[in-house]
């Protein structure tokens, strides 16, 4: 079942990615990735790999060592577990990003690959966007804004 569980977990997760990075002026995109419950799938497969563990899971991570985290991670399950944990954060994150730069009207081909990175290596992808995002203001900010006179 953690095997099937593993690769269920990118697959129910891969759609919403696939919207905010291919159709992102879709109005079915807005709609759907303007809902937190896209995670929640993900966050399903996530409970179903972690409570029948937490006896083991909670001392990994209520005073985690190297070794203990190391060998927690190491099981199938602890590795699948991390795996969801990863995948419906980072997607959490992407939504955030997606919806900050449709807000700022960052170009959907500028938010493409910073989505993309967030995909495949998460904070680093978060890194890009948080330093990238304020070069757009965002639209209410902007129209808020003295205008500058002459």
């Amino acid at each position: 079942m953690t095997a099937t569980l593993f690769g269920l977990t990118f697959a129910v997760a891969a759609p919403f990615w696939a919207l905010m990075i291919l159709a992102p002026r879709w109005s079915v995109t807005a709609r759907i990735i303007g809902s937190p419950v896209i995670v929640a799938p993900v966050l399903a497969i996530y409970a179903i790999l972690v409570l029948p563990a937490l006896g083991a899971v909670l001392p990994a991570v209520t005073s985690p060592t190297l070794d203990g985290v190391r060998e927690l991670l190491g099981t199938p399950d602890g590795a699948a577990a991390a795996w969801a944990h990863m995948v419906g954060f980072d997607l959490f994150v992407g939504r955030w990003m997606w919806l900050d730069g449709r807000a700022r009207e960052v170009p959907a081909l500028v938010m493409a690959p910073v989505l993309l990175l967030t995909v495949l290596l998460g904070p680093v992808g978060l890194a890009v966007h948080l330093a990238a995002r304020g070069r757009w203001a965002p639209v209410a900010a902007a129209a808020a804004a003295p205008q500058p006179l002459g």
